[in-house]
């Protein structure tokens, strides 16, 4: 039975980042399936004592700064760490992946889901902002309508679900890659996540 890889992200999640590309040439090589399920870590933090980012300590937040620029130069990708839209929302975001993964399917998914993360980090794009989202529709060649579908009750409930999902599972931060109940937190336990795809 080919193995299933659960992809729980948030759309502006700089860890997500640095990790995608890795991530989906590493499921696509081990021949697997990916379920790409964008959250609301929002609530996820909410039940599991994580806190956003603005909320933690100044400490905690100084040395994330200086690892986003350890991992960044290690990998070899372009990142601003303190880029100009950030914080930013990442619902609808996530919620035009998930209007994308339903109708063209999870290849399209995770290649849209790269272009968001990159918008964010490499490009300094506002993805809360509707003519971001449908540029990056058409960098992609998406279908536009993507963008209002992303808007429609069964895209909604699809997030929530997603959302749920992560809770159930007992994922706590962003990005987790889970095999049946194992989670992979972090794209540093990437390595980890290979083993795994090796062994199965």
């Amino acid at each position: 039975m080919k193995t299933t890889i659960d992809y729980y992200f948030a759309a502006q999640s700089p860890w997500a980042y640095l990790g995608h590309a890795r991530f989906a040439t590493m499921a696509a090589q081990a021949g697997c399936g990916v379920r790409v399920r964008p959250a609301d870590f929002g609530k996820v933090f909410a039940v599991s004592g994580g806190l956003p980012l603005g909320k933690r300590a100044a400490q905690r937040q100084a040395y994330r700064l200086v690892e986003l620029r350890r991992f960044a130069d290690h990998l070899g990708l372009p990142m601003q760490v303190q880029p100009r839209f950030f914080p930013v929302a990442g619902d609808d975001a996530s919620r035009l992946i998930i209007a994308v993964d339903m109708t063209d399917g999870a290849a399209a998914a995770l290649r849209l889901t790269g272009a968001v993360l990159s918008a964010v980090w490499a490009e300094q794009r506002d993805i809360a902002d509707a003519q971001v989202l449908a540029t990056l529709l058409q960098e992609n060649a998406l279908a536009a309508e993507r963008l209002a579908q992303s808007r429609e009750p069964a895209t909604l409930a699809r997030y929530d679900e997603n959302t749920q999902s992560a809770i159930d599972g007992g994922v706590f931060g962003a990005p987790s890659y889970c095999i049946d109940s194992e989670i992979f937190w972090g794209q540093d336990r990437l390595d980890f996540l290979q083993r795994r795809l090796a062994r199965d």
